[in-house]
């Protein structure tokens, strides 16, 4: 970096994109699953990460449930 420039003057501030950051976490997919979204992924030129995040962001945002019974 250049010397003459003077970063002390400089007013810290926060973020304002912080809520939209991603948070890497571990999950477990089958096989069959991950196929389904690299194919669409191919379909598409998005990542099949980003088309598996847009799919759950819209079943959280549109509350949506699933209809399933475990047998006992």
């Amino acid at each position: 970096m250049r010397d003459h420039y003077d970063f002390s003057k400089m007013k810290g501030r926060k973020n304002p994109y912080i809520k939209y950051l991603k948070q890497p976490v571990t999950i477990r997919i089958d096989r069959d699953t991950i196929t389904y979204f690299k194919s669409m992924a191919e379909e598409t030129g998005a990542s099949y990460q980003t088309l598996i995040n847009l799919y759950l962001r819209d079943c959280a945002v549109h509350r949506r449930k699933l209809k399933m019974k475990w047998v006992s």
